[in-house]
């Protein structure tokens, strides 16, 4: 049966290049963006020209109601969804004295609601077939925590807290879930920093560079595919050039 992933915030960056990666593995792709149709667009005929579906699923991750038509409809097209990859995210530098009320609660709603909105709709199917993989993306920064990221790093070492306890809670049922916690990336999130930002970050990193968002996917795909990670489950995988350790 041919394999199958769906990944959120597919459009760009990380999970963009995930959804390349996967599909050069043999894996049909369904793509959640958010509104860049035509970002998005262009990574499914990348994929599509490789002999992959790549099928299209605009929505919000921090809607539940989108959240489950989605997965619904994405289950009838593909068959059946293997794999989740919940990479959709955001973040935020400010003060912490600075932070409303609704910078906190949106950053929340789309790096943890939206984790709890996808897998509250997709694990029925898993946990019925008795098989499947989750990958969450978090950052190193939800191991350590960032200066002036404190909202996004709260929020990324709550998804650090959940991939722990919902892998024990699921390991019965054949379904592992793992975690994947970047460093600095090369991608759109993190274009707001200066150069003298990126060059002191580089100085800082033991492996005198910072990564790319293929980089990131290799880890995503080892922790996904039981190929290679059959008995690994619960783990913080963070690809960081040893920045963190």
């Amino acid at each position: 049966m041919k394999k199958t992933v769906f990944i959120t915030g597919a459009s760009r960056g990380i999970g963009a290049a995930c959804a390349i990666y996967f599909a050069k593995q043999g894996y049909d792709v369904g793509i959640n963006y958010l509104s860049n149709i035509d970002r998005a667009q262009e990574v499914a005929e990348t994929i599509r020209a490789m002999g992959q579906k790549a099928l299209l699923y605009q929505g919000d991750v921090a809607d539940y109601e989108k959240m489950r038509t989605i997965i619904e409809k994405c289950t009838n097209d593909l068959g059946h969804i293997d794999v989740v990859v919940n990479n959709a995210g955001i973040a935020q530098q400010k003060l912490f004295t600075d932070i409303t009320r609704e910078d906190w609660h949106r950053i929340f709603s789309v790096n943890v609601d939206g984790i709890y909105n996808v897998l509250s709709c997709v694990l029925p199917q898993m946990i019925n077939r008795k098989s499947g993989s989750v990958v969450n993306v978090s950052s190193m920064w939800g191991i350590c925590g960032a200066s002036c990221e404190v909202t996004y790093s709260a929020s990324k070492s709550a998804v650090i807290g959940l991939t722990k306890a919902l892998a024990q809670e699921l390991a019965p049922s054949n379904i592992r879930v793992n975690c994947v916690a970047p460093g600095l990336i090369d991608t759109e999130m993190n274009s707001n920093l200066s150069d003298d930002d990126i060059r002191g970050v580089i100085e800082e990193t033991p492996l005198g560079k910072i990564g790319t968002a293929e980089d990131v996917a290799k880890a995503i795909f080892f922790l996904a595919d039981d190929e290679y990670s059959s008995f690994t489950t619960g783990q913080i995988l963070s690809p960081n050039g040893g920045l963190v350790i």
